[in-house]
């Protein structure tokens, strides 16, 4: 991949990162570290990969894109800002009653929210059925779905894991949020989920990992995942929960907390505003 575009998705990424922070913090509630750990993941989908349109949200032919882990929109709503999809001005108004911009992604609201989520577990059975309607449609495109690795622990992600390797859905790409922690602790104290990749494996899925604040390996796995023919392909993120804040990292108090304004203006300085 060339030097120049990565910088320019480092750069996005950085941009994103202070994004994320400022809206949270100004609607005092939210969750950053999921955000912060899933920024480079989203924005390689919206700004190297996915066919999409910001002045035709419902454009017939665009790629589809599933948070699944719908707590960790704001990742979603910084992206879709940046690319146009409504004026930024609306970051300032995350949380608050009427807003475009809802605590969980709200598709009867915002442009570029493809599906409603937020109750953990329900993301990739939205984006199978998605998939099977764009078939059945003979649309030529792809569905993508974020997971995290705590929602992994639900039993529906695996009903419809079977699912997907059943019905051959080889344009559906998941891509799970590896980052460690969940709102009790880490998931491996809470209801481990490793060995994950081996896990879907074994349910017929083509599996890569990768580093996932690495957009030179997050665009190869997707460039082989479009690739993949005849089984979906699961994209194991290994993650770092409030990258970007050196103060964040690896904190699970930072799941569901916001920056303080002290705290928000010492993660600035580190994102060199």
């Amino acid at each position: 991949m060339e030097e120049d575009r990565v910088a320019e998705l480092k750069e996005i990424a950085r941009q994103v990162r202070i994004d994320i922070l400022k809206m949270l913090a100004k609607a005092g509630s939210g969750h950053t570290g999921g955000s912060l750990s899933a920024v480079e993941i989203v924005t390689a989908l919206y700004f190297a990969k996915m066919r999409h349109n910001p002045e035709r949200p419902d454009w017939e032919e665009r790629d589809r894109f599933v948070l699944s882990k719908g707590h960790g929109v704001p990742v979603l709503y910084a992206v879709l800002g940046r690319c146009g999809y409504f004026d930024r001005k609306h970051f300032e108004t995350l949380r608050q009653l009427g807003s475009l911009l809802q605590g969980h992604p709200y598709s009867g609201l915002t442009p570029g929210i493809e599906v409603s989520t937020g109750s953990l577990g329900q993301g990739l059975s939205q984006a199978n059925g998605i998939a099977l309607a764009t078939r059945l449609n003979r649309k030529d495109c792809r569905v993508y779905v974020l997971l995290g690795d705590g929602e992994s622990q639900e039993g529906l992600i695996w009903e419809a894991a079977m699912t997907s390797a059943h019905y051959k859905i080889d344009h559906l790409c998941a891509i799970t949020d590896n980052n460690g922690l969940q709102i009790d602790g880490p998931v491996s104290k809470v209801m481990a989920v490793e060995p994950i990749a081996r896990k879907w494996e074994a349910f017929g899925w083509h599996v890569l990992e990768v580093d996932g604040h690495r957009f030179e390996e997050i665009l190869a796995a997707l460039d082989c995942a479009e690739n993949t023919k005849g089984r979906p392909t699961m994209i194991v993120a290994h993650t770092v929960k409030g990258k970007g804040v050196s103060f964040m990292e690896n904190q699970v108090k930072y799941h569901g907390t916001v920056p303080t304004p002290q705290e928000l203006e010492l993660a600035l300085k580190e994102l060199q505003v």
